[in-house]
């Protein structure tokens, strides 16, 4: 059980307040991609750039304009991935192509700070040049394919989109179940949304929550499962005859 939760990329992550969220952490071979990527629109506007200089040297010189390019492309370099992992979408066009994120590892979004520790380390992480050999082991040897600027910065790159979860038909009802107390309106909708969130669920986690309502439904197991389906279905058409 422990070595298949290891090889799961989608992950619990439990938060300082005591709630749960789920992160699908991206493994090294899509992130390859999505930094190949990244380095084909950073060469072509090196490119684009240095045509441009080339022509502005007959006005300027040719040292300005050769130290301008040295600029551009220690810009590029260096603060290109810094730029856009700091802002809104917490991706470079590259990962955003692969429908990436950069967030921190409570899911939030990462700090210029991480975003400048998580760059500059990819020195470290490139060696032995040009192999980034060093980012590829510690990705594969963590469990959230965290390499070494990952780990200093407490940073994860994670799908940007989560696909739905699979919907379970659940069978309807047999017959209608009178509730036998006055509900409040939350209590009404806990209800409503019991039932159409239980074909999401696993019978054990259907029976787990319905047992929270035992006193309600005067049952529990798949017994009580039943009895608020019911009384659920029950609630719908009384809604539906007013």
């Amino acid at each position: 059980m422990e070595e298949t939760a290891k090889l799961d990329t989608l992950q619990q992550v439990e938060l300082a307040e005591g709630m749960g969220i789920r992160l699908r952490m991206a493994g090294p071979m899509l992130r390859i991609v999505a930094y190949l990527m990244d380095l084909l629109i950073r060469g072509v506007a090196v490119v684009a750039i240095g045509i441009g200089l080339t022509i502005a040297g007959f006005a300027i010189g040719p040292q300005v304009t050769s130290g301008l390019g040295l600029l551009v492309w220690f810009l590029l370099d260096w603060f290109y991935p810094v730029l856009f992992e700091a802002g809104k979408r917490g991706a470079t066009p590259g990962k955003r192509m692969m429908g990436l994120r950069v967030v921190q590892a409570t899911g939030s979004p990462i700090t210029w700070g991480q975003a400048i520790i998580r760059n500059f380390l990819r020195a470290v992480d490139a060696m032995p040049l040009p192999t980034y050999g060093f980012a590829i082991v510690s990705c594969l040897a963590t469990k959230r394919f965290q390499r070494l600027g990952d780990l200093a910065a407490g940073t994860v790159v994670v799908y940007d989109r989560l696909p739905a979860p699979p919907r379970v038909a659940f069978p309807p009802p047999i017959s209608s179940v009178p509730v036998p107390v006055k509900l409040t309106v939350d209590e009404v909708r806990a209800l409503g949304l019991f039932r159409e969130r239980a074909g999401l669920w696993s019978d054990g986690r259907r029976a787990e929550i319905a047992d929270q309502a035992a006193v309600l439904s005067g049952a529990r197991g798949a017994a009580g499962v039943t009895r608020l389906m019911g009384m659920a279905h029950w609630l719908q058409e009384k809604r539906g005859g007013r």
